[in-house]
């Protein structure tokens, strides 16, 4: 059974960064592809980054391309989203998600982590 853990969620004023890690354990199966998403209540869950355990494939949300920067530590099983220039619109409860890529696109599945809360606001 595959699990993931988010971890790394606070508070941080605007401008400032916070980096959120996600470990996944378990049987990864045919879930090549990590995805991070942040939802606020009463919005649906949207997409942040992702990025194949190969390395490559990564893609990012037009929002906060430039400003985040997604990575992986396959020895560990952990992929990371550093997060820069934090603004308060990044507020937001941030999920892992296990998927994969079609077409190009990223696929998610319904392998969810917790969440950790990011609260941008000074």
């Amino acid at each position: 059974q595959l699990q993931l853990v988010e971890s790394g969620g606070g508070l941080v004023q605007p401008g400032g960064s916070l980096r959120l890690s996600c470990a996944a354990s378990g049987f990864t199966g045919d879930y090549y592809a990590m995805g991070w998403f942040r939802q606020v209540p009463g919005k649906e869950r949207e997409f942040v980054a992702a990025m194949a355990w190969s390395g490559g494939s990564i893609k990012y949300a037009d929002s906060v391309k430039g400003r985040f920067t997604i990575s992986r530590d396959n020895v560990k099983n952990t992929v990371s989203l550093q997060m820069n220039s934090l603004k308060p619109e990044d507020t937001a409860v941030y999920y892992c998600n296990a998927g994969r890529y079609k077409s190009g696109s990223y696929v998610r599945s319904d392998y969810w982590g917790q969440g950790t809360q990011v609260t941008v606001s000074s």
